[in-house]
């Protein structure tokens, strides 16, 4: 639709509401006394059927006009019905104001159900109450036949106005549905295992408990420069050091990184924390968790990434050196930074020249490991080098330490450790991501002087686990993009030309 012909529609619907204030009629009542939801009254249609006062409202999503009678249709946020309108059942203002209606339109009815030749549900309308009058056009709905088509498509139009895509896509609703209901089994599992939900804060002095750059703001009365948040795990910590036990937060996070099918830079996750634990019980944890969700879903085999991932099935367990000893085809039980270097070029992945062993070793799971864990695994014992808050391997030399991440369909799900409660062992690793801070690493992780005293005062042997949400959604809702399980994604400004 042309900027003309969009501004032409917009004066003659800006025309339409003066004529009505004129005849007396207020386009935006301020209230509407609805006795049912569509989706109810259609549910007690034989309870209602013939009887007037069944009061509906919606937005009108379609309509024939047909001289003396019309046909509409009217979707509220439970479901559709259609509306049968005649001059003489409704007046002959209200039948004169009803051809003033434009899709979109929202309206009150009120009337009696019944079952038109072709056996359709409808509600004979007696009465007709304007409630909100649309100005701007929604985009590309036509109707043939009493039914909808040629919705709104555009992938980049329905992420920036959402409000729109679920106007006239209303399958699109399902999938937030859904999300809320999988954030309720996720907090009734919490809430029924006496963890504690806790909220801490969003704005912090420093940023920490991950490997990702920050959003950097300024608070003017405090005069100082503020983070948003990119974990919340420092502070929970707190919280167990504290004396809570078991503690578990819904965080909305931000990372200053790039945006792909699986990021968006505001995203949400869940994070825990339990007293006395490892991260062997954390892993019988998860996959309880996922068992858990598939359960209350009502559903065990789920369609993601073209593959089928069957939760009901056991999860499988490597450790990372046992897989990319699979993948990579090298013997680590020899192998050095060099060489895993020299393996690293021979495949094209691209590393800083002075990498150390572990983070070769990651770079070559993430291109030739990670792809190929399809069914629910948990890869585990991951090395220190970038592990900085995880406990060492018991009877190890220290190369790695007791960390898991749970990948499905090539993409991870859930990172947990056994969290490092040496206060000492922590102050030298962070001094030594400080020292990867100022040689350049902008994702090194910064040095908490609190968190360290705070850890001073004792911690006891903890779990913990983070698990990015948005991600989970998708999975469960068999969606290939986090801006499909968002409701409003973060998208780059519309070009103005």
């Amino acid at each position: 639709m042309s900027e003309r012909t969009l501004n032409e529609i917009i004066a003659q619907r800006k025309e339409k509401i003066k004529s009505l204030i004129t005849d007396g009629i207020d386009p935006y009542p301020h209230k509407y006394d609805r006795s049912h939801k569509i989706t109810e009254a259609l549910d007690q249609f034989e309870k209602l059927e013939g009887k007037k006062g069944t009061c509906l409202a919606g937005r009108l999503m379609s309509r024939r006009v047909m001289g003396k009678a019309s046909f509409a249709n009217i979707m509220d946020g439970s479901g559709r019905v259609q509306l049968y309108l005649s001059r003489e059942d409704v007046g002959v203002d209200k039948y004169a104001m009803f051809k003033l209606l434009d899709i979109g339109d929202y309206v009150g009815v009120s009337g009696e159900l019944m079952t038109t030749r072709t056996g359709e549900k409808t509600l004979k309308v007696h009465e007709l109450t304007l409630l909100s009058k649309n100005i701007r056009p929604l985009p590309n709905v036509k109707e043939k036949d009493g039914q909808l088509f040629d919705g709104f498509e555009d992938k980049e139009q329905r992420y920036r106005k959402r409000y729109l895509d679920l106007i006239v896509n209303p399958d699109v609703k399902e999938t937030f549905v859904k999300r809320a209901k999988i954030y309720k089994s996720i907090r009734n599992y919490f809430d029924e295992n006496e963890y504690l939900e806790v909220e801490t804060p969003i704005l912090q002095p420093l940023y920490g408990g991950a490997s990702a750059r920050p959003f950097k703001t300024h608070h003017n009365t405090l005069d100082m420069d503020l983070f948003l948040r990119i974990a919340d795990e420092l502070y929970l910590k707190r919280l167990i050091i504290g004396g809570f036990e078991k503690v578990y937060e819904f965080s909305r996070n931000f990372r200053n990184e790039g945006m792909d099918r699986t990021h968006n830079p505001e995203f949400t996750a869940i994070e825990w924390y339990e007293a006395y634990v490892d991260y062997f019980y954390l892993m019988d944890q998860v996959e309880a968790l996922f068992k858990h969700l598939a359960k209350d879903l009502g559903q065990n085999v789920f369609e993601y990434n073209d593959h089928e991932i069957d939760l009901t099935k056991p999860f499988h367990r490597a450790t990372m050196s046992e897989l990319v000893q699979q993948y990579a085809k090298v013997d680590l039980s020899t192998a050095d930074a060099a060489e895993l270097l020299k393996v690293c070029r021979k495949n094209s992945i691209d590393t800083a020249s002075d990498a150390n062993y572990g983070q070769l070793l990651d770079a070559l799971f993430d291109a030739l490991v990670e792809p190929h864990l399809i069914a629910p695994t948990f890869v585990t014992e991951y090395p220190k080098a970038i592990s900085p808050l995880a406990k060492n391997k018991r009877d190890s030399d220290g190369t790695f330490v007791e960390r898991f991440e749970l990948f499905i369909a090539g993409n991870e799900f859930a990172n947990a450790f056994t969290e490092l409660n040496d206060p000492i062992d922590q102050r030298e690793r962070l001094e030594a991501q400080a020292a990867l801070r100022a040689s350049g690493d902008e994702e090194a992780q910064t040095l908490d002087e609190d968190f360290l005293q705070a850890m001073e005062y004792g911690m006891p042997p903890t779990g913990g686990v983070g698990m990015g949400l948005d991600r989970l959604v998708m999975l469960l809702t068999g969606n290939r993009s986090i801006r499909d399980v968002l409701l409003f994604p973060q998208m780059r400004p519309e070009s103005t030309g």
